[in-house]
C-alpha cells in the first residue's frame, strides 16, 4: 500500500502516517519482526519523511463502534509533535483519549503489550482482567 501511494518515493514526506498494524502470528500474538526492530520502523523505511506514530493497534474494529462502552485509552508513540497532536485529535474524535508514551524507540514495547492482549484474547481471557487496575 505503502509504494502503491508513492511513499518510497517520497510522496508521504511531512505527513502524519498511522501505524495501527500488529506484526504478530495470528492468534498467539508472537511477534514477526526482526529482534530490536518494529513494523513501524518498516514503515518509516518504506514512506521516508513521512512521520509515522504508531497507535489504533490494540483495540478491534468493534471497539469503535461501541460508544456506550466508555473511553480508552489510545497508546501512541512517534517522533514528531505536530503528527502526535493530529493522531491525538484523531483518537478524541473517536471517542478515546491519547496518551502518548514516547518515541519510535518506545514502539516495540507497544507492539510487544499487542502481542500479549492478543494472545489472551485468543486464549479466552478478558486482556483487561490482566492488567493491573490503577486508582487516579
Amino acid at each position: 500500500m505503502l509504494t502503491a501511494a508513492g511513499g518510497p518515493a517520497g510522496a508521504l514526506a511531512d505527513l502524519a502516517l498511522i501505524d495501527p498494524t500488529n506484526a504478530v502470528e495470528h492468534g498467539v500474538g508472537t511477534l514477526q519482526t526482526e529482534p530490536a526492530r518494529s513494523a513501524a520502523d518498516h514503515i518509516a523505511a518504506l514512506a521516508p519523511g513521512a512521520h509515522v506514530v504508531k497507535a489504533f493497534h490494540l483495540f478491534p474494529s468493534e471497539r469503535w463502534v461501541t460508544p456506550d462502552a466508555g473511553p480508552v485509552t489510545v497508546a501512541m508513540c512517534g517522533d514528531d509533535e505536530r503528527a502526535l497532536d493530529v493522531v491525538g485529535s484523531l483518537v478524541r474524535d473517536v471517542g478515546g483519549v491519547p496518551a502518548v508514551l514516547g518515541t519510535l524507540d518506545r514502539v516495540r514495547q507497544l507492539e510487544e503489550v499487542a502481542g500479549f492482549v492478543i494472545g489472551l484474547a485468543f486464549a479466552g481471557v478478558d486482556p483487561q482482567s490482566a492488567i493491573p487496575s490503577v486508582p487516579r
